[in-house]
């Protein structure tokens, strides 16, 4: 394969979700450094916030009052029904709507990002308004800087809910945000003390959020005694425990590392981390720098790193969209598709997200990947039931009539462009097709020979043998890696 173009669609699935199909002549033609600037450049741009909460939903939130919509004061229980069940359907709404961005928009990097901190920063509650507010502070500061985005997301009402920080109150501090702001947000493990925690969950104490998911400081509910956190003594507030945090080297290291293993390799090259850590802290947290650095180093492209990670379910099905252009007549299939495969977004399985890495893959979803290609290329049906997820329903069996609706049989209905794929291999001599589109679409090197496919391909015309081919080249193992 040409060197150039391995490393061009290496940097395009890593800091994106994969090469556009009318990217071509960009990945055979341009220089990593003139390419990266153009991502760079494209995800500079300030995102435009989502809104996609019913409008009746929006006007009983105004008027919301009390402990926490819809819990609200003045609502029915069969109200209350209505309201999860019609923001359980905006959050789907949102997954679908982040999609269409993350496959549509030239900012692919400032989308990826905002991927990697919906993971890092994983929250789930049945709040439209409050997943969606995260969400638009997680891509509005995605590549600005870890600060700022710490600052914002821990005021914000999906982060105080999630982690119970509006039952933190003096005399009965609550610590589970204080707990995981260390281990999971920051420091990590073996950094701090079960003191530490204790001290900085007073610290906490009266941080709250308004029905409409702003935040609120109660200052009635806040412990404003002496407190010790990490060798600090004196009335600290939470604003003071996050500035220790951001003051200490570790948590430099441990996002770093957390980064390198996302974008570059699961395994971490800890020399690597620790100069990329340092330059990070120094420059006060600058997260635009540090991925410059990552994606402008030589040892990016080393062959160490290429082809070696595995998609996570959103990346693969996003870059499925990116390299085949498509209308999806039913987009909510997508929705079905991510339960499927393991990876739902606003759902993560716990507060430290998604493991990622070979977690991805089982023997069941990698069969239903496998399979997944050709029934977007046939509009077939998924004839596989996902498994009751109660969790994600929050205990509220009226919420599996949402669910009732991701069944098995749903057809994948698409419309596929193929005149945009076809036409980077007009030029392409007829014995040269199966190698031009394998170097297209996979990162790594397969066993598959031009015989062996033929197998599987529609052999009636030039056109067909390049769809065709196409289908079965992401229909491979290797497909699932990039």
């Amino acid at each position: 394969m040409n060197s150039d173009q391995l490393k061009n669609q290496h940097l395009l699935w890593r800091a994106g979700f994969g090469p556009a199909a009318d990217q071509q002549k960009q990945v055979r033609k341009e220089s990593q450094k003139k390419l990266f600037r153009f991502i760079l450049e494209s995800s500079r741009k300030a995102p435009v916030p989502f809104d996609v909460a019913d409008p009746e939903l929006k006007a009983l939130v105004m008027t919301a009052s009390g402990s926490g919509f819809p819990r609200s004061k003045g609502f029915s229980a069969e109200e209350k029904k209505k309201i999860r069940m019609q923001s359980v359907l905006d959050i789907k709404s949102l997954n679908i709507r982040w999609l269409q961005e993350m496959t549509e928009t030239d900012a692919q990097l400032r989308e990826k990002m905002s991927l990697f901190w919906h993971g890092h920063f994983a929250t789930k509650t049945i709040n439209i308004f409050y997943d969606q507010a995260l969400l638009n502070i997680i891509r509005q500061h995605a590549l600005g800087n870890f600060r700022d985005l710490l600052y914002n997301v821990s005021k914000s009402a999906s982060m105080i809910q999630f982690l119970n920080n509006n039952q933190n109150k003096k005399d009965h501090p609550n610590e589970n945000f204080a707990r995981e702001l260390m281990e999971l947000f920051t420091m990590g493990r073996g950094n701090y003390t079960e003191l530490d925690v204790k001290e900085s969950a007073r610290a906490f104490t009266g941080w709250g959020a308004s029905p409409q998911g702003e935040f609120e400081f109660r200052t009635r509910q806040h412990d404003d005694g002496l407190k010790t956190f990490l060798e600090h003594t004196g009335n600290l507030s939470g604003e003071d425990i996050l500035d220790i945090l951001l003051g200490k080297m570790e948590t430099a290291v441990f996002i770093t590392r957390k980064i390198y293993r996302f974008f570059v390799n699961d395994q971490a090259d800890e020399s690597r981390v620790a100069d990329l850590a340092e330059a990070f802290y120094h420059s006060g947290y600058d997260i635009q720098k540090l991925m410059t650095a990552i994606f402008s180093s030589e040892w990016f492209y080393s062959e160490e790193n290429i082809g070696t990670h595995i998609k996570s379910p959103v990346e693969w099905l996003v870059g499925i969209r990116r390299q085949l252009p498509q209308e999806i007549e039913n987009p909510e299939v997508q929705v079905l598709l991510q339960r499927l495969l393991g990876q739902v977004l606003f759902n993560p399985p716990n507060v430290a997200g998604w493991p990622g890495g070979k977690h991805w893959i089982d023997s069941s979803s990698l069969m239903l990947r496998l399979r997944i290609p050709q029934l977007i290329y046939s509009s077939d049906s998924i004839l596989v039931q996902p498994k009751d997820d109660d969790d994600l329903m929050m205990g509220m069996k009226e919420l599996k009539q949402v669910r009732a609706n991701m069944r098995s049989g749903e057809i994948i209905r698409t419309s596929i462009h193929w005149d945009i794929f076809l036409d980077h291999f007009r030029d392409t001599p007829d014995t040269e097709l199966f190698v031009t589109i394998q170097q297209l679409l996979l990162q790594s090197p397969t066993a598959l020979s031009e015989s062996g496919m033929n197998k599987y391909m529609d052999l009636s015309g030039r056109d067909s043998i390049i769809q065709s081919a196409a289908i079965r080249f992401m229909s491979t193992p290797e497909y699932q890696l990039c």
